[in-house]
């Protein structure tokens, strides 16, 4: 056992005396883009069911999704608004090119995996955009799920109808 016992002003003097290196602020450096041999950046974006696989690279703003366009594959305007979303948010319309795959879930939950894809691999691409995608929420991944059916009801919260009489 040790036989010199120590107390906590004896620590105190240890980290007051001179013996102490002096604080210094820790350089912050930027992120590094992350990309491949390709000029690509490649991210994983999920919503509900889907989980979207998404490469960017520069371009002229062509979205393609499982080898079709992405105006053939999701023909409702607002599942296209949806994927375009993080692009405008940073000023970056019509610059980079999108090949994704994406695989089960609906329309929706496929749409939102994009989007949350494209969103990721912009950070990748341009590091410095990180703060203004945060921002608008285009980050985070939406933890919402369908709400599993109980037994004894027809749905997860619907009732049979109630007869007073």
């Amino acid at each position: 056992m040790a036989e010199e016992t120590r107390t906590l002003a004896d620590l105190k003097q240890v980290l007051d005396g001179d013996d102490a290196p002096p604080e210094r602020p820790v350089p912050v450096t930027p992120a590094a883009p992350q990309i491949d041999n390709f000029g690509r950046a490649y991210a994983t974006g999920k919503r509900k069911e889907s989980i979207a696989r998404v490469w960017i690279r520069p371009g002229a703003g062509r979205v393609t999704v499982n080898g079709r366009q992405g105006e053939d594959y999701f023909p409702r305007p607002t599942h296209r608004m949806l994927i375009a979303q993080p692009f405008s948010a940073v000023n970056r319309t019509n610059q980079y090119d999108v090949i994704c795959t994406v695989r089960g879930g609906g329309q929706s939950g496929q749409a939102g995996a994009v989007r949350h894809g494209i969103a990721k691999a912009l950070t990748c691409f341009e590091p410095g955009l990180r703060p203004a995608l945060k921002q608008g929420g285009f980050l985070t991944r939406d933890a919402r799920r369908v709400e599993r059916k109980k037994y004894g009801k027809p749905k997860a919260r619907r009732s049979f109808q109630f007869s007073k009489r």
